[in-house]
């Protein structure tokens, strides 16, 4: 809330934006954080998904099949997580069998050092929200 809102505007506004998503109320410290994860966030879901599909047009799948699979494990995947309430550490362990497929999969991953790599994009989106919102 800035200098001129009090608690009424809050809940006015909250009521208002409720009708094409969550609200969820932060300082202002937090909001360049909040820009780097949801104001970036669906490029950056948009971009695995393009190498998703990229990789099942690779292997051999027709891109439509490549895209419809995608689509539809993005769409599982975030009701899953939307629904049950369960950390992701629990749901991908749930669907990692040791020694299978996926396991070596996500140690490619890890070798390649994606997950390190997204906090560092999400790091550079947060501080070049900070830089815009001063005017650099």
């Amino acid at each position: 809330a800035g200098a001129h809102c009090d608690e009424a505007h809050l809940v006015e506004a909250g009521e208002l934006l409720r009708a094409v998503g969550k609200v969820v109320r932060l300082e202002e410290k937090h909001l360049d954080a909040v820009t780097a994860i949801s104001g970036s966030g669906p490029a950056y879901i948009f971009y695995v998904a393009e190498a998703m599909i990229e990789a099942g047009v690779f292997l051999g799948l027709p891109r439509s099949v490549a895209t419809e699979l995608v689509v539809q494990t993005f769409y599982g995947s975030a009701t899953m997580l939307r629904e049950t309430g369960e950390h992701p550490s629990v749901l991908r362990e749930n669907v990692t069998s040791p020694g299978g497929t996926t396991v070596a999969a996500l140690r490619t991953l890890d070798d390649h050092k994606v997950r390190a790599a997204f906090i560092s994009a999400l790091e550079a989106a947060r501080d070049r929200s900070h830089d815009l919102a001063s005017g650099q």
